[in-house]
């Protein structure tokens, strides 16, 4: 699309974020607007660092694969086996593959079935929440849903349990799981776990819908298994670019093979990445108070449209246009 219409939308929304396209490396489109600090009136940059909520359970995923390739653990292998005591709600014949693919049914501590609201205070002590461990609590004492593997129901305390089982399956800590077996083997430098309440100069600041009061006490002010990892627009490109030539992982087109419909996102689900309705695009998103994001890939044209925003709605209308 003509980047007039990317600059028109940006201005009749609002929009703060970056927006960037490109093929094979080559940057077609990368513009950044809004402001990554507004007490400070910090402009966003194209270098500029943005939480992805969500999007960072592909990271996930791709740990949790890394140590299948290492023989520590199966997609058959059962939560309970490495959960122990742990979280007794969960039913025994919960694997690893119903967790990747949303179709484990087990109670989610925040669960986005219910009326939820991006301002809305959800998670509780948000200050203590700095290890995956730390996260028990929260998860402990919700009652299944449904019957294992008898539909897909989106669960974000499935991908917290995924970073517990791969903890103790891996014998480190979640951050550094993914440093080691994604961010480096994927040459990505400008992401990272961050603080939700010492952010570097050059992250910016997640902001509430209509406010300009920051999402500091809505967030687990360290990131685990079900996302909130900050990065750059241009690690994103350099991510898709290393996961398809197989930098990552080797089994890429197992991990992407979309496993489940969901005709209520009018997408599909493989193992911890959405899929186009129809296409070939392999997609992550994310959304939560103070953040938007979605990042497309192409691999046949080698092609990356990332959208991130420091506000919940404002990725959509750009990302709808351009993707």
């Amino acid at each position: 699309m003509p980047i007039e219409d990317v600059d028109r939308i940006a201005a009749e929304t609002g929009f703060s974020g970056v927006v960037s396209i490109d093929r094979a490396g080559e940057v077609e489109f990368a513009k950044a607007y809004g402001l990554a600090n507004r007490t400070y009136q910090v402009p966003n940059t194209l270098d500029t660092r943005f939480g992805i909520a969500s999007g960072s359970k592909g990271f996930t995923a791709l740990v949790v694969h890394s140590l299948i390739r290492d023989g520590v653990l199966k997609l058959s292998t059962t939560a309970r086996s490495l959960l122990g005591d742990d979280l007794p709600l969960i039913a025994d014949d919960v694997t690893v593959e119903h967790l990747l693919t949303h179709t484990s049914g087990i109670g989610d501590y925040l669960d986005e079935e219910g009326d939820l609201q991006s301002n809305d205070y959800l998670v509780g002590a948000v200050h203590e929440l700095t290890t995956t461990e730390a996260f028990l609590p929260l998860l402990d004492g919700i009652p299944t849903k449904f019957k294992a593997g008898e539909r897909f129901g989106y669960c974000n305390g499935g991908f917290v349990v995924l970073a517990l089982l791969a903890e103790r399956a891996g014998g480190a800590g979640y951050h550094e799981l993914v440093r080691e077996r994604v961010l480096r083997p994927a040459g990505m430098t400008r992401t990272d776990f961050l603080r939700a309440d010492e952010l570097p100069a050059d992250a910016a600041v997640g902001y509430l819908d209509g406010m300009d009061r920051s999402n500091v006490f809505h967030l687990p002010v360290l990131a685990t298994g079900d996302g909130g990892i900050h990065t750059t627009a241009a690690d994103m490109s350099t991510f898709w670019r290393a996961l398809f030539a197989g930098d990552i992982v080797t089994d890429v087109d197992e991990i992407v093979r979309a496993r489940v419909d969901v005709p209520s996102e009018s997408m599909r689900y493989a193992l911890g990445f959405w899929r186009h309705e129809t296409t070939d695009e392999v997609i992550l998103i994310g959304g939560d108070a103070g953040v938007s994001f979605k990042s497309t890939h192409d691999r046949h044209t080698s092609t990356t449209r990332t959208v991130l925003s420091n506000t919940a709605p404002g990725a959509w209308p750009i990302a709808r246009a351009i993707m």
